[in-house]
């Protein structure tokens, strides 16, 4: 059995860039001992991930309870059993 593209696919694409862009790119990724390919990627990455709505992340906040207290006395936290048990009982 042959498994192809398993994990990952690459596109190879066509871009039309300012010659003068792509010599400062080449330029930095030749300093930064990369690949052209690596350095595209990585600016494209910052870009999409900066881009995203900062409103979005604030709006699902875990709550978190600050009350006292702890287990019920006998329940041993370190058994999935008697903390499936505990959670399944009524009072």
């Amino acid at each position: 059995m042959i498994y192809r593209n398993l994990y990952y696919y690459f596109m190879k694409t066509t871009l039309d860039i300012n010659d003068s862009l792509l010599a400062n790119a080449k330029a930095l990724a030749a300093q930064q001992r990369t690949s052209l390919t690596r350095l595209i990627e990585e600016g494209l990455q910052l870009r999409l991930r900066t881009s995203q709505p900062a409103t979005r992340a604030g709006k699902h906040k875990i709550p978190v309870f600050k009350g006292r207290g702890g287990l019920v006395v006998g329940l041993d936290p370190s058994s999935n059993k008697s903390l499936l048990d505990a959670a399944d009982d009524d009072a």
